[in-house]
């Protein structure tokens, strides 16, 4: 399964054509004023990252980068599964499926994690439904959450191509002091009765998700995305190659 088969490559043109080489080294995105184009409880760049899970593009002026580089992760069995987190977030990969989970814990329940696993599969029809009950209740228990929650926003979608039922299933939750987001698309093959998918979920506080999304969650999702090198970050500054005068200097820009 393609890594974030959920984004769709048109995205990387229409981002690309955006790009302003003349534009200040600073991250001049700003999703403030944004608006989901499909659910209007989702706002700011919360709203941003629930489209962006849905492969809608969102007004990026720059390819979002990590301003504070951290270690880096490569799937032991899976290196095409490889990225640089922020600083302070620890990565634990996860055999069933070849994913990870990225979490850092600020102390006084302030809990963050980012999931993704692109290999889930098992040979029999799975109800995308009981992915997404899984992959919340296991949120909810890195967060101990044991209160109630509410959906912002929920996308639910099916369609036949060929011999393979393919589904897609969002939600936009919060619980407690967090807010999360999950993304589930599978694929049933009727033809050998196997059901194939990939997970993407992100955690976090609610009084934190913006700047989460901004700085964290956007950035590592871009670094799985097939980029151009003269947009990459080679020196691990925070600047993309073709805003830096010296792409290759982490001291200078």
């Amino acid at each position: 399964m393609k890594t974030l088969n959920y984004l769709k490559i048109v995205i990387l043109i229409i981002l690309f054509n955006s790009c302003s080489k003349d534009s200040e080294p600073d991250n001049n995105n700003n999703l403030n004023n944004f608006v989901s184009a499909i659910c209007d409880n989702a706002v700011g760049p919360t709203g941003a990252y629930w489209d962006n899970a849905h492969g809608l593009p969102i007004p990026l002026t720059q390819i979002p980068t990590l301003a504070n580089p951290g270690q880096q992760f490569i799937h032991s069995q899976y290196p095409a599964l490889g990225f640089t987190m922020p600083q302070g977030y620890t990565a634990q990969e996860t055999q069933i499926g070849l994913g990870v989970n990225v979490f850092k814990n600020n102390g006084n329940g302030n809990k963050v994690r980012w999931r993704y696993v692109p290999g889930l599969s098992s040979f029999s029809q799975v109800d995308i439904l009981d992915i997404v009950t899984e992959e919340v209740n296991a949120m909810f228990a890195f967060h101990e959450n044991q209160g109630g929650y509410t959906v912002d926003c929920e996308q639910n979608f099916s369609q036949q191509q060929g011999s393979f039922l393919i589904s897609t299933s969002t939600r936009l939750l919060r619980f407690g002091n967090t807010t999360g987001l999950v993304a589930i698309n599978s694929y049933f093959d009727t033809t050998t009765g196997s059901t194939y998918a990939s997970v993407s979920t992100a955690s976090g506080p609610t009084a934190e998700f913006d700047s989460l999304v901004m700085n964290d969650f956007l950035p590592i999702h871009w670094q799985l995305l097939i980029i151009d090198d003269n947009v990459r970050d080679s020196d691990l500054d925070g600047t993309p190659d073709n805003q830096d005068n010296f792409p290759f200097d982490s001291t200078r820009q």
